[in-house]
């Protein structure tokens, strides 16, 4: 297990801009197929739309399959889908091929889409440690400390024993399927892009094991055997000691 590493900049702008440069060069430097699990939000749109604009012609976008680290059960084309944020953002503007692609299939029940995510993991990612092994996994932090669709309330999927699993969201009730606690932290790499003012109190209470930090599943995330780097803006590390 490697110490993480934490990389501070002015704004989400610059967060952004930053980590797709370190992807570029994280997907170059690999000869084989690289699986990376994406994730929703606004600064992941912000990167998407860097990469469609400054990385279109010069990322090896054939070497790489996309994932997601979670998905909203809702239709492809629904605004709430992370896929379809990614399609407008990247995807509609990028030449990958259509099999590299690896939805969620939200349109299904929960529990179907679950299963066919878990099969289509299984079928395709090289496997270590008896889990899937994802080359680079992308996570943001919500204001309530959850990362991918593993809630406080829920913060046993940190420990389920499936690779995916069907996640409530606490107040909507809507139905997510997320990757698992173990799943994440079987990854090569995990790196946390977070941003903005109403981040700095969970970040400042899981660096600085203030009361209540072991009830936040962010917490939870580090690596078994891989690397988790931090990318922060200046307000949300203004209170990291």
């Amino acid at each position: 297990m490697e110490s993480p590493k934490v990389k501070i900049y002015n704004d989400n702008q610059a967060v952004a801009e930053a980590f797709a440069k370190d992807l570029y060069q994280f997907v170059s430097s690999r000869e084989d197929s690289v699986h990376i699990a994406l994730s929703g939000g606004s600064t992941p749109a912000l990167l998407f739309d860097i990469l469609a604009k400054d990385y279109v012609e010069k990322m090896p976008w054939e070497k790489i399959h996309f994932w997601w680290g979670d998905e909203r059960c809702v239709l492809p084309t629904d605004e709430q889908s992370n896929y379809k944020m990614t399609v407008d953002h990247l995807l509609g503007k990028i030449k990958m091929p259509e099999e590299n692609i690896h939805r969620v299939l939200g349109e299904l029940t929960p529990e179907q889409a679950n299963k066919a995510y878990i099969h289509e993991i299984s079928e395709l990612v090289p496997e270590a440690n008896g889990w899937p092994e994802f080359d680079l996994i992308i996570l943001g932090m919500g204001n309530d400390g959850h990362t991918a669709s593993i809630f406080p309330h829920e913060i046993q999927l940190l420990h389920d024993a499936k690779i995916c699993a069907v996640a409530t969201h606490p107040e909507s009730g809507q139905k997510r399927v997320s990757l698992t606690g173990a799943v994440i932290n079987n990854a090569k790499e995990v790196s946390f892009l977070v941003t903005g003012k109403s981040k700095t109190d969970r970040v400042n209470e899981i660096f600085n094991k203030l009361d209540g930090y072991k009830e936040l599943p962010s917490t939870y995330i580090n690596p078994t055997h891989g690397q988790l780097t931090f990318y922060f803006d200046k307000d949300a590390a203004a209170k990291i000691s």
